[in-house]
């Protein structure tokens, strides 16, 4: 435990399984007090990553809501109000593919969706939160992009990585306005982490593939993507500002 985040309160979105679970769950172990975890559909895993939480000493409190949608967002963001909670610290994780799907295939109703999940929601979560936190002269905000912002993903997740390239841009813009006022925004780009997103959008054979293609001889963890998360929002990274981190075991090098 780090007494850096002690009294500290967190929110995480999409925080039930995968790289943002591993994020609750290493920002309690680090010593934050209060974490409050969104989840969209997966109560389960949502409930498992409050127990994990709790386990590790923080405070934890789960919030159900449809990023995906306006309606969602917006119900979201009145039940954070609700909950009372002074956010420090946001780790902006929700998001998904959706489907793939291709060009002649891809329809008005899932480019808004993926668009409103990825993109959207991040936005008017950060928007909503930043004003406590440059009253407070300080704040944590990462999100989370993909090696997809670089390459433009794989066939049928074309819109998906234009949402990723559009959380790096957003990054730096928000990281340029909120710095004067002590607020700190960063990224984080995951490489292919073997986690139930791939397990959902890709195939083995696929996987065997990118796992050939790093340097590092394997594919990523949900740990060291949330690793990465947690350094970002410690005083280790006080002056990084604006940056979006690879972290894909060499596959993608700047």
């Amino acid at each position: 435990m780090s007494i850096e985040f002690e009294n500290k309160t967190a929110l995480v979105t999409g925080a039930s399984r995968g790289i943002g679970a591993a994020t609750a769950l290493a920002l309690a172990k680090a010593g934050v007090k209060r974490l409050i975890v969104h989840y969209g559909s997966y109560k389960d895993g949502a409930e498992a990553t409050l127990a994990a939480v709790r386990a590790a000493g923080a405070e934890g409190e789960a919030i159900r809501a449809d990023l995906g949608t306006d309606c969602g967002i917006d119900g979201f963001l009145k039940d954070l109000e609700r909950s009372g909670a002074a956010i420090d610290i946001l780790i902006n994780n929700a998001g998904s593919m959706v489907k793939r799907a291709r060009l002649a295939e891809y329809t008005p109703e899932l480019f808004d969706t993926v668009m409103a999940l990825n993109v959207k929601s991040l936005w008017f979560i950060s928007q909503a939160l930043a004003p406590r936190m440059i009253a407070a002269g300080s704040g944590a905000i990462v999100n989370v992009s993909s090696i997809a912002a670089r390459n433009g993903g794989g066939l049928g997740a074309t819109i998906y990585a234009a949402a990723k390239a559009a959380v790096s841009t957003i990054t730096k813009g928000m990281a340029k306005e909120l710095a004067p006022h002590g607020v700190r925004v960063n990224a984080v780009s995951p490489g292919t982490v073997n986690n139930h997103f791939h397990e959902t959008f890709s195939t083995p054979q696929l996987l065997e593939s990118m796992r050939a293609s790093t340097p590092a001889g394997r594919l990523g963890t949900d740990a060291e993507v949330a690793d990465t998360i947690l350094f970002l929002c410690s005083d280790a990274a006080r002056y990084i500002y604006g940056q979006t981190i690879e972290v894909n075991g060499g596959m993608y090098m700047v």
